[in-house]
């Protein structure tokens, strides 16, 4: 799956990576939802630098599709609030 970190680009994840991601996802969902802004911080950084370690980048000047998009280490709890959906950022 090509995924696309917003403001920085895209990487390849495997499919294999995804429980693992999935689990952050949770945490993040449920700190999003009690608006504990520090643990969302913490985690939304976890959670972005588990895709750039798992992840294989792709080229700046690739044009691939990206199948999901998460939010920039920077956005604000508001901004990722209004990107998440029943499952989280992370569908499954």
């Amino acid at each position: 799956m090509i995924v696309r970190i917003m403001g920085e680009g895209q990487v390849r994840l495997e499919d294999s990576h995804f429980p693992e991601l999935n689990k952050l996802d949770d945490e993040l969902l449920a700190e999003v939802e009690a608006g504990d802004e520090a643990g969302f911080r913490r985690t939304l950084a976890a959670l972005l630098a588990a895709v750039r370690t798992m992840g294989a980048p792709l080229p700046a000047d690739a044009l691939e599709p990206s199948e999901l998009i998460l939010p920039s280490p920077d956005a604000s709890l508001d901004e990722v609030r209004a990107m998440l959906t029943d499952d989280g950022l992370i569908p499954g």
